[in-house]
């Protein structure tokens, strides 16, 4: 098609994009073409700005690596992440659901865990943090035998992998739930943490005037035969960060209930002082058991990284 004027670019795009032999790539790409023609008009993008964008998505690329997702991070910074999320659950997003983001940190092969163990691999100071997690179908039936992977940040605000002075795995463990339904363990509670900001989604962050901080959480990602992968996240509700999350994560239905104890016996006679425990019933969807794309693969190496945090 020789192109006439400005509107002909979309027509001539969307009419290519009809050989597509894929009727979902078509619906999806032609969805894709038309929003961002109209953004570029709406916008009246100039030929700066236009190319400035490019070497925005280049930067994505070049600051991703085998131990960081750029693109994740981008991403939920945006709120697309939680969007997506929502819009895929919870009767598309307008009843409460278990689901919640998988973020950047989760790392596939996590060390098999019995029931009733711990997952503090290498010294890490904290409070004890003692985890009670049910797994339920939607009328109610536990869900014996899923696969469930839980992992956190450290106290200090420190995935393992990003952390070379952690031990390999490090708050990550693969529990299987019993007959009941229910995994239990025993680790240390977490802490909020400041995203990184060396890349393009620091750029954003502080283009708008944002902090970088998501308020303390413990991931689940759970999977049986029949049942649609859970993945979830359970938030700490007194963090300071929880009303703003830079991640845009926050559900009411997650916040979880940490109940920190004084003066009564923990379940393990090391513990000394206040120690934290944490109950939860999650509910898994009838639907196909798929594990997603590993975010990272590998773990930091060098000195501890150093993450500022924005006000």
């Amino acid at each position: 098609m020789i192109i006439e004027n400005q509107k002909d670019v979309t027509t001539a795009v969307l009419a290519e994009l009809k050989r597509a032999p894929n009727a979902r790539f078509r619906e999806i790409m032609s969805a894709f073409v038309r929003h961002m023609h109209d953004f570029a008009r709406e916008a009246q993008l100039t030929e700066e700005e236009f190319h400035a964008a490019l070497a925005y998505v280049v930067a994505i690329g070049r600051h991703s690596s085998e131990s960081h997702n750029e693109a994740v991070l981008i991403a939920g910074s945006l709120g697309l992440s939680a969007l997506v999320c929502l819009l895929n659950n919870g009767n598309h997003g307008t009843t409460e659901t278990d689901q919640n983001l998988l973020g950047p940190f989760w790392r596939m092969h996590s060390p098999t865990t019995p029931n009733g163990g711990s997952i503090v691999r290498s010294r890490t100071p904290g409070p004890a943090l003692f985890v009670d997690a049910m797994f339920h179908d939607g009328s109610g039936q536990p869900i014996a035998g899923a696969e469930v992977d839980v992992w956190h940040s450290s106290p200090e605000g420190f995935y393992e992998n990003q952390d070379p002075e952690q031990a390999e795995m490090n708050l990550r463990g693969k529990f299987f739930t019993d007959a009941a339904g229910r995994i239990n363990f025993r680790s240390v509670k977490p802490a909020g943490y400041p995203i990184p900001i060396d890349g393009p989604t620091g750029e954003l962050l502080r283009a708008q005037g944002r902090h970088n901080m998501r308020p303390a959480h413990l991931h689940f990602l759970a999977t049986k035969e029949g049942f649609k992968t859970l993945i979830s996240q359970l938030y700490v509700p007194d963090d300071k960060y929880i009303e703003s999350d830079a991640q845009f994560g926050v559900t009411r239905h997650l916040l979880g209930n940490y109940v920190r104890h004084e003066n009564e016996p923990a379940p393990a006679a090391d513990v000394q002082g206040a120690w934290y425990s944490l109950e939860h019933t999650f509910v898994m969807a009838g639907g196909t058991a798929k594990l997603p794309r590993p975010p990272i693969s590998a773990k930091a190496k060098g000195e501890r990284l150093k993450i500022p945090h924005l006000a």
